[in-house]
């Protein structure tokens, strides 16, 4: 038999390798996989698993395995009611529990969770179980199973005691970056269909998601001196990103959430969107397009206007908002709306769209 300190050796080294198994990914399933390993050894755990949940919500209930069969919670709906570790969890987040402590060994053996074990050849008979509170409304369930009849002893549960902080750290992390990732997803997807480029940026200037065009765009309209040596978002566009996620005033007035680059044919026009960010944290996108210059203001149109009134009216067929004009003219936001009813009263239009389509007719 081991000595009292082998025992306590080995159960250090195990437990420093259980801390670099919990950390190695962000993918929960393989972080799983590798603990288990480790689990397995330092607490005698024949079965593993996981589930991220919503309090009271089970149809959001998502199970990781190891060791075990998945179709075992593939029904799980139709034992929640009758699922014993669940029940006893939920009553004392982030404290240990073994079954000895939820029920008796006969309801335990009339339970569901127990005969459907049974029917799958892998005999649930001992289980340790805590609920991770890892905030922003989700729980991790975290259950160890034994298939034979030797309880979890109190020098087991003190060990898994231990180690629940890191076991909720690991979810929480995993779950979020899991979030970030499915809304990366989506984000590409929408800018993809809108035929935009995008670069999202978790400030105050960590890239979190770059459409494969963002980059030729910005290599097209920006010197390499301007991007720097790693093809970084220009300075340009982060002083007026830090500009609208800081609040402050530019020249005395709201920041523009457009900017533009002009060209001869054509124009890259950038907007900047704040995002909701799953971390709590701010995200906001740098949508990139290039517009055509069509601005020319057909020849009938000069004779009409006055050559302010001729700025603004190529200012709004660039697709320009009154904030950007005022930037550009350097005059007030006031004055802007002035001249833009004039164009519009002198054209006998009443929008920005019907004098695009009156342009175009040209």
């Amino acid at each position: 038999m081991e000595s009292s300190l082998e025992l306590d050796v080995r159960e250090q080294e195990l437990t420093f390798e259980l801390m670099q198994a919990l950390t190695y990914s962000l993918d929960l399933s393989e972080v799983l996989t590798r603990a288990y390993g480790v689990l397995s050894r330092l607490l005698a755990a024949d079965y593993a698993a996981i589930c991220i949940s919503k309090p009271g919500r089970l149809a959001d209930y998502e199970w990781m395995v190891a060791a075990m069969p998945p179709e075992y919670f593939a029904r799980y709906h139709e034992m929640a009611a009758d699922d014993f570790v669940r029940q006893a969890v939920t009553q004392y987040p982030n404290l240990v529990l073994r079954d000895t402590e939820m029920l008796s060994r006969e309801e335990l053996e009339r339970s569901l969770l127990y005969q459907r074990s049974r029917e799958l050849g892998m005999p649930l008979e001992h289980v340790m179980a805590v609920l991770l509170d890892v905030g922003r409304d989700w729980h991790g369930g975290f259950m160890l199973y034994r298939d034979r009849r030797q309880p979890f002893s109190d020098r087991e549960r003190a060990l898994m005691q231990r180690i629940t902080p890191l076991l909720t750290s690991t979810v929480r992390n995993c779950r979020l970056m899991g979030e970030v990732k499915e809304q990366s997803k989506v984000l590409e997807h929408l800018f993809r269909r809108q035929g935009l480029e995008s670069i999202v940026l978790a400030l105050p200037a960590s890239e979190r998601l770059r459409t494969p065009g963002a980059t030729a765009l910005l290599e097209s309209w920006f010197t390499p001196e301007e991007r720097g040596p790693r093809g970084e978002v220009p300075a340009a566009l982060l002083e007026r990103l830090e500009l609208l996620a800081s609040g402050r005033k530019h020249a005395g007035a709201e920041p523009s959430t457009t900017w533009l680059r002009e060209g001869l044919e054509r124009s890259l026009r950038v907007t900047f969107a704040p995002l909701p960010d799953p971390s709590g944290g701010r995200l906001w996108a740098i949508l990139l397009q290039e517009v055509a210059n069509w601005a020319t203001v057909p020849p009938g149109w000069r004779d009409l206007l006055t050559q302010r009134e001729v700025q603004v009216a190529e200012c709004v067929l660039r697709g320009w908002d009154n904030q950007l004009i005022k930037e550009h003219l350097k005059c007030s936001l006031g004055t802007v709306k002035k001249h833009l009813q004039r164009v519009f009263d002198k054209l006998g239009v009443d929008s920005r769209a019907a004098l695009i389509h009156k342009a175009t007719r040209f």
